[in-house]
């Protein structure tokens, strides 16, 4: 156990010594920090040096205490970062100005946790796990009492402080689950609770649920197919949407997790559930093989053919979590592609004949709105003074280049849909009148537009389609393509 000195207080000639002012003691861990130092730590060893993961096993083999200290050396956590609980430090804030020390007292390596709390001017020492001694429980109780005989205060979360509440004069409970709270109240004088944030609503907010919009493309092709009127295409490609979004907000976990660090840096991103402490690590890495396993057996319902779609899916946005998005000009290319892929996904669901030029149309317009959002991006790195956009590949300079390659491909995706007009649509019996179809590059042509304006103007939100579904000169675009497409199949006015 390894500890920052105390201060020695100067002896008192008085035979009637002043009582000393009872300490506040903060945990840290899920108290003083919305984090696990454990998980952190791990987490950082897998990014910078995942070669050296055997060896946890190894240092897991010989306790708890030795494991944190490993990673403690070995693993480069960035404490600056780190979401602390803003509630509570101003609680311990107040405390240490009425002139009563504050410690924190935790499991994680002391060496780690000095670190952490060195930019607080008002912390008085660290005790925590040195090694050998893993000090959580019943553990750290027995040190507290000891080191404070004459009583002191605990802030903690969690059910393994319910020994240390024991021993203590006041429970501080923070962000605890009820069934703790309750617990607490029965050892030790709760003093103050400060209230736990839903964690279901954390987690929902993190899958994305308003993310699932882009998963409608799956119903494009039953829809141009002229498969709507079957009950079982109709039933396979609702199942094959479900599938690709419960595997989407899977996968949006895995990128939330590996972006940790770099996501508490950004703007906006840093208020993600994740990356502001708000949805525990564990919680979310718990969450992803459910959500994936619960995707792959929705895809299952709509047949093997769409399960080995949704696992392509799979593959290469895992892929462009951990590597292809650190690769300018390539992370665009790979995004439209999971906008492609979410199209095959409805063909082979829907059994509708596949159509080059959709597939073709897709790659373009998702690519410009991929740039879109990698413009943003940089444009906001360049308001704040910066020269390169963390966790990713692009640099300030390259902004132009972005714009160029964006607004190409958005108006190559109305090139081609002027061409899938002139060579393909009027030989579809499926319209009825083909003539409405020229309403559609049109439209396209003035969304492609109004999204780079946008961009230009710096008013564009950070995911284009996530603007498009709530901007409203957008949504009047799409509902001019819808009616546009319905007069077209319909054949009034013909």
């Amino acid at each position: 156990m390894t500890t920052l000195p105390l201060p020695i207080a100067p002896e008192i000639s008085d035979s009637h010594e002043a009582p000393r002012p009872r300490p506040l003691i903060l945990d840290l861990d899920g108290t003083l920090v919305r984090a696990d130092m454990l998980l952190e730590s791990a987490l950082a060893l897998l990014k910078s040096k995942p070669w050296r993961l055997f060896e946890v096993g190894i240092w897991m083999l010989r306790g708890r205490a030795y494991l944190k200290r490993r990673l403690a050396e070995e693993a480069n956590v960035e404490p600056d970062v780190l979401p602390f609980n803003e509630e509570l430090l101003a609680y311990a804030a107040d405390v240490a100005a009425s002139g009563r020390p504050v410690y924190v007292a935790t499991a994680a390596d002391a060496r780690i946790a000095e670190k952490v709390v060195k930019r607080i001017p008002f912390i008085r020492g660290v005790i925590g796990s040195d090694g050998v001694r893993n000090l959580k429980g019943e553990a750290k109780a027995l040190v507290l009492a000891e080191r404070f005989p004459e009583g002191f205060d605990y802030a903690g979360d969690a059910r393994a402080d319910i020994p240390v509440w024991r021993k203590a004069s006041n429970a501080i409970v923070v962000e605890a689950p009820a069934s703790v709270v309750r617990a607490a109240a029965t050892v030790a004088n709760v003093a103050k609770i400060f209230p736990r944030p839903s964690r279901t609503r954390a987690l929902l907010r993190s899958m994305r649920p308003h993310q699932w919009a882009k998963n409608a493309l799956v119903f494009v092709p039953l829809i141009l197919g002229g498969l709507i009127s079957h009950v079982d295409a109709v039933y396979a490609t609702a199942c094959a949407f479900i599938a690709l979004g419960l595997v989407a907000s899977s996968t949006y976990l895995v990128n939330d997790i590996w972006d940790l660090t770099d996501d508490r840096s950004h703007w906006s991103k840093r208020n993600r559930p994740l990356a502001s402490g708000r949805l525990p690590l564990a919680t979310g890495i718990a969450a992803v093989p459910v959500g994936i396993f619960a995707g792959l057996a929705m895809a299952a319902l709509a047949g093997p053919a769409t399960v080995g779609v949704v696992l392509l899916y799979l593959a290469v946005t895992l892929l462009y979590s951990f590597s292809f998005k650190r690769i300018p000009i390539l992370d665009g290319f790979v995004l439209a592609g999971l906008f492609t892929l979410r199209l095959g996904a409805g063909i082979v669901a829907s059994g509708a004949p596949p159509s080059p030029w959709l597939l073709v149309f897709a790659m373009f317009l998702f690519a410009s709105l991929s740039f879109a959002k990698r413009h943003t991006e940089v444009a906001r790195v360049i308001e704040r003074g910066g020269t390169e956009v963390r966790g990713r590949g692009y640099k300030s300079m390259d902004l132009p280049l972005i714009m160029g390659i964006g607004m190409a491909t958005g108006v190559a995706a109305v090139l081609i849909m002027v061409l899938y007009i002139i060579n393909d649509a009027f030989r579809q019996s499926f319209y009825g009148n083909t003539a409405w179809l020229w309403g559609f590059p049109a439209i396209l042509f003035l969304f492609v537009c109004r999204i780079w304006l946008k961009c230009g103007r710096s008013e564009l939100h950070d995911d284009p389609v996530a603007f498009a579904v709530t901007d409203r000169p957008s949504l009047a675009l799409g509902g001019a393509l819808m009616v546009c497409f319905g007069l077209a199949w319909s054949g009034m006015f013909g």
